[in-house]
Protein backbone atom coordinates (compact mmCIF):
# COMPACT_ATOMS: atom_id res chain seq x y z
CA UNK A 1 0.00 0.00 0.00
CA UNK A 2 1.11 3.24 -0.38
CA UNK A 3 0.01 6.90 -0.14
CA UNK A 4 -0.36 9.97 -2.04
CA UNK A 5 2.75 11.49 -0.46
CA UNK A 6 4.45 9.29 -3.20
CA UNK A 7 2.38 10.48 -6.64
CA UNK A 8 3.92 11.58 -9.58
CA UNK A 9 2.41 12.91 -12.61
CA UNK A 10 3.48 12.27 -16.24
CA UNK A 11 3.71 15.74 -17.97
CA UNK A 12 4.31 15.15 -21.78
CA UNK A 13 5.60 18.00 -24.35
CA UNK A 14 4.28 19.25 -27.21
CA UNK A 15 1.00 17.11 -27.15
CA UNK A 16 3.05 14.12 -27.30
CA UNK A 17 1.58 10.97 -25.77
CA UNK A 18 3.49 8.70 -22.87
CA UNK A 19 2.06 5.86 -24.73
CA UNK A 20 4.04 6.51 -27.94
CA UNK A 21 2.72 8.33 -30.88
CA UNK A 22 0.25 11.44 -30.98
CA UNK A 23 -2.81 11.83 -28.93
CA UNK A 24 -5.55 8.96 -28.83
CA UNK A 25 -3.32 6.42 -28.62
CA UNK A 26 -4.66 4.85 -25.82
CA UNK A 27 -7.70 2.51 -27.09
CA UNK A 28 -10.77 2.23 -25.18
CA UNK A 29 -13.85 0.44 -24.61
CA UNK A 30 -17.22 0.58 -23.09
CA UNK A 31 -19.53 -1.95 -21.61
CA UNK A 32 -22.81 -1.21 -20.16
CA UNK A 33 -22.48 2.55 -22.00
CA UNK A 34 -26.19 4.09 -22.10
CA UNK A 35 -26.66 4.46 -18.12
CA UNK A 36 -25.64 7.23 -16.16
CA UNK A 37 -21.60 5.96 -15.44
CA UNK A 38 -21.34 5.19 -19.30
CA UNK A 39 -23.18 8.69 -20.35
CA UNK A 40 -20.22 11.19 -17.97
CA UNK A 41 -17.44 8.41 -19.23
CA UNK A 42 -18.40 8.69 -22.85
CA UNK A 43 -18.60 12.55 -22.12
CA UNK A 44 -15.12 12.78 -20.14
CA UNK A 45 -13.43 10.59 -22.98
CA UNK A 46 -14.14 12.50 -25.97
CA UNK A 47 -12.46 15.24 -24.25
CA UNK A 48 -9.37 13.13 -23.41
CA UNK A 49 -6.39 14.07 -24.57
CA UNK A 50 -4.95 10.51 -25.28
CA UNK A 51 -8.06 8.38 -26.20
CA UNK A 52 -10.04 7.19 -28.80
CA UNK A 53 -12.87 5.40 -27.86
CA UNK A 54 -13.19 2.51 -30.30
CA UNK A 55 -16.45 1.34 -29.18
CA UNK A 56 -19.72 1.65 -26.65
CA UNK A 57 -21.36 -1.42 -26.33
CA UNK A 58 -25.09 -0.80 -25.25
CA UNK A 59 -27.52 -3.87 -27.63
CA UNK A 60 -30.93 -2.00 -26.89
CA UNK A 61 -29.18 0.80 -28.30
CA UNK A 62 -26.75 -0.56 -31.29
CA UNK A 63 -27.20 1.75 -33.81
CA UNK A 64 -28.18 4.45 -32.54
CA UNK A 65 -25.71 7.96 -31.82
CA UNK A 66 -24.31 8.57 -28.29
CA UNK A 67 -26.43 11.61 -28.44
CA UNK A 68 -29.65 9.78 -28.84
CA UNK A 69 -29.07 8.23 -25.74
CA UNK A 70 -27.02 11.21 -23.79
CA UNK A 71 -28.90 14.16 -25.13
CA UNK A 72 -25.80 16.59 -23.64
CA UNK A 73 -23.59 15.06 -26.14
CA UNK A 74 -25.36 16.69 -29.35
CA UNK A 75 -22.77 18.45 -31.23
CA UNK A 76 -19.97 16.33 -29.51
CA UNK A 77 -19.40 13.87 -31.71
CA UNK A 78 -21.21 11.55 -34.56
CA UNK A 79 -20.19 8.15 -32.92
CA UNK A 80 -22.69 4.84 -32.36
CA UNK A 81 -23.26 2.63 -29.70
CA UNK A 82 -22.30 -1.04 -30.67
CA UNK A 83 -24.04 -4.51 -29.98
CA UNK A 84 -19.96 -5.78 -31.08
CA UNK A 85 -16.73 -6.06 -28.22
CA UNK A 86 -14.05 -5.55 -30.08
CA UNK A 87 -11.63 -6.16 -27.23
CA UNK A 88 -8.94 -7.20 -28.97
CA UNK A 89 -8.91 -3.82 -30.75
CA UNK A 90 -8.63 -1.92 -27.31
CA UNK A 91 -5.84 -1.12 -24.21
CA UNK A 92 -8.43 -1.78 -21.88
CA UNK A 93 -12.10 -1.65 -20.97
CA UNK A 94 -14.26 -0.56 -18.87
CA UNK A 95 -17.27 -2.11 -17.00
CA UNK A 96 -19.77 0.02 -16.11
CA UNK A 97 -22.68 -2.41 -15.20
CA UNK A 98 -24.70 -2.60 -12.50
CA UNK A 99 -23.41 -4.45 -9.06
CA UNK A 100 -23.25 -8.64 -9.45
CA UNK A 101 -22.94 -8.43 -13.54
CA UNK A 102 -19.33 -7.74 -14.38
CA UNK A 103 -18.59 -10.85 -12.63
CA UNK A 104 -21.07 -12.78 -14.33
CA UNK A 105 -20.04 -11.68 -17.65
CA UNK A 106 -16.63 -12.73 -17.19
CA UNK A 107 -17.68 -16.10 -16.88
CA UNK A 108 -19.53 -16.02 -19.63
CA UNK A 109 -16.93 -13.97 -22.26
CA UNK A 110 -13.07 -13.82 -22.43
CA UNK A 111 -10.97 -10.97 -22.67
CA UNK A 112 -7.45 -11.08 -23.83
CA UNK A 113 -4.92 -11.29 -21.06
CA UNK A 114 -3.33 -7.65 -22.24
CA UNK A 115 -6.42 -5.80 -21.96
CA UNK A 116 -6.93 -3.88 -18.68
CA UNK A 117 -10.15 -3.98 -16.74
CA UNK A 118 -11.45 -1.04 -14.77
CA UNK A 119 -14.97 -2.14 -13.40
CA UNK A 120 -17.31 0.06 -11.61
CA UNK A 121 -19.45 -2.13 -10.00
CA UNK A 122 -18.70 -3.88 -6.39
CA UNK A 123 -18.37 -7.39 -7.43
CA UNK A 124 -14.33 -6.98 -7.26
CA UNK A 125 -13.98 -4.20 -4.09
CA UNK A 126 -13.50 -6.86 -1.37
CA UNK A 127 -10.23 -8.72 -1.55
CA UNK A 128 -11.08 -12.71 -2.41
CA UNK A 129 -9.77 -15.07 -4.76
CA UNK A 130 -8.95 -12.55 -7.66
CA UNK A 131 -5.76 -10.08 -8.56
CA UNK A 132 -8.39 -6.52 -8.56
CA UNK A 133 -6.83 -3.58 -6.54
CA UNK A 134 -8.80 -1.50 -5.03
CA UNK A 135 -8.79 1.65 -6.72
CA UNK A 136 -8.72 4.73 -4.29
CA UNK A 137 -5.73 6.44 -5.55
CA UNK A 138 -4.83 8.74 -2.66
CA UNK A 139 -3.32 5.60 -0.98
CA UNK A 140 -3.20 2.79 -3.49
CA UNK A 141 -1.17 5.04 -6.49
CA UNK A 142 1.73 2.33 -6.90
CA UNK A 143 -0.63 -0.74 -6.86
CA UNK A 144 -2.91 1.11 -9.18
CA UNK A 145 -0.02 1.76 -11.49
CA UNK A 146 1.32 -2.00 -11.98
CA UNK A 147 -2.30 -3.36 -12.15
CA UNK A 148 -3.94 -5.10 -14.83
CA UNK A 149 -7.45 -5.47 -13.21
CA UNK A 150 -8.90 -2.57 -10.76
CA UNK A 151 -12.23 -2.46 -8.64
CA UNK A 152 -13.07 1.56 -8.79
CA UNK A 153 -14.82 2.48 -5.44
CA UNK A 154 -17.91 3.19 -4.97
CA UNK A 155 -19.27 6.54 -4.24
CA UNK A 156 -20.49 6.84 -0.44
CA UNK A 157 -17.34 4.62 -0.21
CA UNK A 158 -15.27 7.34 -1.50
CA UNK A 159 -16.26 10.28 0.02
CA UNK A 160 -16.58 8.55 3.37
CA UNK A 161 -12.94 7.49 3.56
CA UNK A 162 -11.51 10.29 2.11
CA UNK A 163 -12.63 12.09 5.25
CA UNK A 164 -11.28 9.33 7.81
CA UNK A 165 -7.67 8.11 6.24
CA UNK A 166 -5.76 10.89 8.17
CA UNK A 167 -7.04 9.92 11.14
CA UNK A 168 -6.95 6.08 10.39
CA UNK A 169 -3.65 6.26 9.46
CA UNK A 170 -2.45 8.13 12.67
CA UNK A 171 -4.48 5.52 14.63
CA UNK A 172 -6.91 7.92 16.14
CA UNK A 173 -10.05 6.20 15.20
CA UNK A 174 -10.39 4.34 18.82
CA UNK A 175 -14.43 4.91 19.04
CA UNK A 176 -17.32 4.41 17.25
CA UNK A 177 -17.68 6.81 14.33
CA UNK A 178 -21.01 8.61 13.27
CA UNK A 179 -21.82 9.10 9.63
CA UNK A 180 -24.69 10.82 8.00
CA UNK A 181 -23.67 11.51 4.20
CA UNK A 182 -27.19 12.48 1.68
CA UNK A 183 -26.80 11.50 -2.15
CA UNK A 184 -28.26 13.01 -5.22
CA UNK A 185 -30.68 10.82 -7.29
CA UNK A 186 -28.28 9.63 -9.52
CA UNK A 187 -26.97 7.56 -7.55
CA UNK A 188 -29.85 5.55 -7.41
CA UNK A 189 -28.61 4.88 -11.49
CA UNK A 190 -31.02 5.57 -14.71
CA UNK A 191 -33.77 3.26 -14.48
CA UNK A 192 -36.81 4.30 -12.87
CA UNK A 193 -37.90 3.66 -9.12
CA UNK A 194 -40.67 5.03 -6.36
CA UNK A 195 -38.17 7.13 -4.73
CA UNK A 196 -36.14 8.73 -7.88
CA UNK A 197 -39.71 9.99 -9.45
CA UNK A 198 -39.54 13.96 -9.42
CA UNK A 199 -43.15 13.83 -7.46
CA UNK A 200 -41.99 12.16 -4.77
CA UNK A 201 -37.92 12.96 -4.57
CA UNK A 202 -38.47 16.98 -5.18
CA UNK A 203 -39.04 18.84 -1.62
CA UNK A 204 -38.21 15.68 -0.06
CA UNK A 205 -35.63 14.13 2.53
CA UNK A 206 -34.99 10.17 3.40
CA UNK A 207 -33.66 7.79 5.06
CA UNK A 208 -32.69 4.79 3.03
CA UNK A 209 -30.36 1.56 4.11
CA UNK A 210 -30.05 2.34 8.01
CA UNK A 211 -26.39 0.96 8.55
CA UNK A 212 -26.50 -1.67 6.32
CA UNK A 213 -25.47 0.51 3.50
CA UNK A 214 -23.24 -1.97 0.92
CA UNK A 215 -20.45 0.23 0.97
CA UNK A 216 -19.81 -0.34 4.20
CA UNK A 217 -17.52 -3.47 3.24
CA UNK A 218 -15.25 -1.01 1.80
CA UNK A 219 -15.25 1.20 3.74
CA UNK A 220 -14.09 -1.07 6.89
CA UNK A 221 -11.49 -2.97 4.65
CA UNK A 222 -9.56 0.05 3.90
CA UNK A 223 -9.24 1.53 7.20
CA UNK A 224 -8.33 -1.87 8.96
CA UNK A 225 -6.13 -1.73 5.92
CA UNK A 226 -4.16 1.71 6.96
CA UNK A 227 -4.54 1.66 10.57
CA UNK A 228 -2.05 0.59 13.20
CA UNK A 229 -1.85 -3.12 14.21
CA UNK A 230 -2.14 -1.37 18.20
CA UNK A 231 -5.74 0.46 16.91
CA UNK A 232 -9.32 -0.85 17.17
CA UNK A 233 -10.41 -3.42 14.75
CA UNK A 234 -13.23 -1.79 12.46
CA UNK A 235 -16.03 -4.11 12.85
CA UNK A 236 -17.60 -4.58 9.46
CA UNK A 237 -21.35 -4.90 11.24
CA UNK A 238 -22.59 -6.63 7.66
CA UNK A 239 -20.58 -9.69 8.49
CA UNK A 240 -19.61 -9.34 11.58
CA UNK A 241 -22.81 -8.34 13.75
CA UNK A 242 -22.96 -5.03 15.96
CA UNK A 243 -21.73 -7.27 19.12
CA UNK A 244 -18.50 -8.28 17.31
CA UNK A 245 -14.89 -6.47 19.11
CA UNK A 246 -13.81 -3.53 18.17
CA UNK A 247 -15.54 -0.05 16.76
CA UNK A 248 -18.20 0.61 14.13
CA UNK A 249 -18.75 3.08 11.12
CA UNK A 250 -22.64 3.86 12.25
CA UNK A 251 -23.50 5.10 8.51
CA UNK A 252 -27.19 6.80 8.12
CA UNK A 253 -27.44 7.77 3.89
CA UNK A 254 -30.02 10.00 3.01
CA UNK A 255 -31.74 10.75 -0.35
CA UNK A 256 -31.37 14.18 -1.76
CA UNK A 257 -33.63 16.36 -3.45
CA UNK A 258 -30.98 17.25 -5.68
CA UNK A 259 -29.70 15.31 -8.73
CA UNK A 260 -25.61 15.03 -7.99
CA UNK A 261 -23.28 15.46 -5.45
CA UNK A 262 -22.68 13.57 -1.89
CA UNK A 263 -22.11 15.60 1.23
CA UNK A 264 -20.61 13.61 4.16
CA UNK A 265 -20.70 14.39 7.76
CA UNK A 266 -18.38 12.35 9.92
CA UNK A 267 -17.87 12.79 13.64
CA UNK A 268 -14.92 11.01 15.58
CA UNK A 269 -14.41 11.31 19.21
CA UNK A 270 -10.74 10.87 20.24
CA UNK A 271 -9.07 9.65 23.25
CA UNK A 272 -8.28 11.97 26.21
CA UNK A 273 -4.77 11.33 25.92
CA UNK A 274 -4.08 12.31 22.15
CA UNK A 275 -5.04 15.48 22.89
CA UNK A 276 -1.74 17.22 23.58
CA UNK A 277 -1.21 20.67 22.71
CA UNK A 278 1.09 22.44 20.43
CA UNK A 279 4.69 22.03 22.10
CA UNK A 280 5.20 25.88 22.82
CA UNK A 281 2.14 25.56 25.47
CA UNK A 282 2.34 26.36 29.04
CA UNK A 283 2.87 22.91 31.68
CA UNK A 284 -0.51 22.33 33.31
CA UNK A 285 -3.49 20.92 32.19
CA UNK A 286 -6.14 23.61 30.68
CA UNK A 287 -3.59 26.12 30.30
CA UNK A 288 -3.06 28.12 27.24
CA UNK A 289 -0.38 30.72 25.65
CA UNK A 290 -2.95 33.12 25.54
CA UNK A 291 -4.13 32.66 29.28
CA UNK A 292 -7.58 31.15 28.57
CA UNK A 293 -7.77 27.98 30.63
CA UNK A 294 -10.73 26.98 28.79
CA UNK A 295 -9.75 23.33 26.57
CA UNK A 296 -11.86 25.50 23.97
CA UNK A 297 -11.03 28.46 22.37
CA UNK A 298 -12.86 31.37 21.38
CA UNK A 299 -14.05 29.93 17.76
CA UNK A 300 -15.57 26.53 19.44
CA UNK A 301 -12.03 24.71 18.51
CA UNK A 302 -9.82 22.95 20.50
CA UNK A 303 -6.43 24.24 20.45
CA UNK A 304 -4.96 20.51 19.65
CA UNK A 305 -7.26 20.88 16.59
CA UNK A 306 -4.27 22.86 14.51
CA UNK A 307 -2.82 19.50 15.23
CA UNK A 308 -5.73 17.47 13.56
CA UNK A 309 -5.70 20.10 10.42
CA UNK A 310 -1.92 20.03 10.36
CA UNK A 311 -2.25 15.80 9.54
CA UNK A 312 -4.99 16.03 6.89
CA UNK A 313 -3.26 19.12 5.00
CA UNK A 314 -0.04 16.74 4.84
CA UNK A 315 -1.64 13.15 4.10
CA UNK A 316 -3.58 15.52 1.57
CA UNK A 317 -0.57 18.01 -0.06
CA UNK A 318 0.49 16.21 -2.44
CA UNK A 319 -3.01 14.61 -3.84
CA UNK A 320 -4.06 15.51 -7.62
CA UNK A 321 -8.20 16.01 -6.35
CA UNK A 322 -8.21 15.81 -2.70
CA UNK A 323 -7.82 19.24 -1.01
CA UNK A 324 -8.19 20.25 2.28
CA UNK A 325 -10.33 23.30 2.60
CA UNK A 326 -9.89 25.95 5.63
CA UNK A 327 -13.31 27.41 4.84
CA UNK A 328 -16.79 25.28 5.91
CA UNK A 329 -17.81 23.15 2.45
CA UNK A 330 -20.91 23.75 0.13
CA UNK A 331 -21.73 21.46 -2.35
CA UNK A 332 -21.57 23.12 -5.48
CA UNK A 333 -17.65 23.55 -5.30
CA UNK A 334 -17.30 19.46 -6.64
CA UNK A 335 -20.22 19.31 -8.49
CA UNK A 336 -19.34 18.42 -12.36
CA UNK A 337 -15.89 17.75 -10.75
CA UNK A 338 -13.33 15.40 -10.36
CA UNK A 339 -12.39 17.24 -6.76
CA UNK A 340 -12.91 16.20 -3.06
CA UNK A 341 -12.97 18.50 -0.37
CA UNK A 342 -11.97 17.76 3.20
CA UNK A 343 -12.92 20.16 6.16
CA UNK A 344 -12.34 19.74 9.67
CA UNK A 345 -13.26 21.13 12.85
CA UNK A 346 -12.36 20.02 16.24
CA UNK A 347 -14.13 20.80 20.01
CA UNK A 348 -12.51 19.50 22.55
CA UNK A 349 -12.56 15.79 22.01
CA UNK A 350 -14.75 15.53 19.33
CA UNK A 351 -13.41 15.94 15.37
CA UNK A 352 -16.27 16.86 12.57
CA UNK A 353 -15.47 16.16 9.23
CA UNK A 354 -17.03 17.67 6.47
CA UNK A 355 -16.35 15.44 2.97
CA UNK A 356 -18.10 16.08 -0.28
CA UNK A 357 -17.88 14.88 -3.81
CA UNK A 358 -19.59 14.27 -6.98
CA UNK A 359 -20.91 10.54 -6.98
CA UNK A 360 -20.94 10.14 -10.99
CA UNK A 361 -17.20 11.89 -11.28
CA UNK A 362 -15.43 11.18 -7.98
CA UNK A 363 -17.73 8.75 -6.45
CA UNK A 364 -17.70 6.72 -10.27
CA UNK A 365 -15.86 7.64 -13.23
CA UNK A 366 -14.19 10.74 -12.65
CA UNK A 367 -12.03 8.29 -10.04
CA UNK A 368 -12.46 5.73 -13.21
CA UNK A 369 -10.87 7.80 -15.65
CA UNK A 370 -7.86 8.87 -13.07
CA UNK A 371 -7.32 5.58 -12.41
CA UNK A 372 -6.61 4.88 -15.83
CA UNK A 373 -4.02 7.70 -16.30
CA UNK A 374 -1.90 6.08 -13.26
CA UNK A 375 -2.22 2.49 -14.99
CA UNK A 376 -0.93 3.57 -17.99
CA UNK A 377 1.84 6.92 -17.09
CA UNK A 378 -0.86 9.49 -18.60
CA UNK A 379 -0.67 12.87 -16.33
CA UNK A 380 -3.20 11.70 -13.27
CA UNK A 381 -5.55 15.17 -14.28
CA UNK A 382 -5.40 14.49 -18.06
CA UNK A 383 -9.10 14.71 -18.98
CA UNK A 384 -10.40 15.63 -15.91
CA UNK A 385 -9.64 20.10 -15.70
CA UNK A 386 -13.73 20.45 -15.08
CA UNK A 387 -15.13 23.78 -13.91
CA UNK A 388 -17.73 23.61 -11.07
CA UNK A 389 -21.07 24.28 -11.44
CA UNK A 390 -20.91 26.94 -8.20
CA UNK A 391 -22.62 29.43 -10.35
Amino acid sequence: MTNIHNAQTTNTPNGSSPLGGTRGGLKVGILGAAGYTGGELIRLLLNHPEVEIVFANSESNAGNLFSDVHEGLLGETEQCFTAEMPFDKVDVVFFCFGHGKSEAFLKEHSIPANVKIIDLAQDFRIKGNHDYVYGLPEIHREEIAKCQHLANPGCFATCIQLGLLPLAQAGLLTKDIAVNAITGSTGAGQKPGATTHFSWRNNNLSVYKLFTHQHLHEICQTLNELKPATAPHVVDTLDEGFEAEGITVDFIPYRGDFARGIFCTEVVTLEKQTLIAPSDSPKGEGDRPDGNTSPLGEDGKGLEGLDIVALYKDFYKDSAFTHYSDKALDLKQVVNTNKALVHVEVFGRKVVITSMIDNLLKGAVGQAVQNMNIMFGIDERAGLNLKACAF
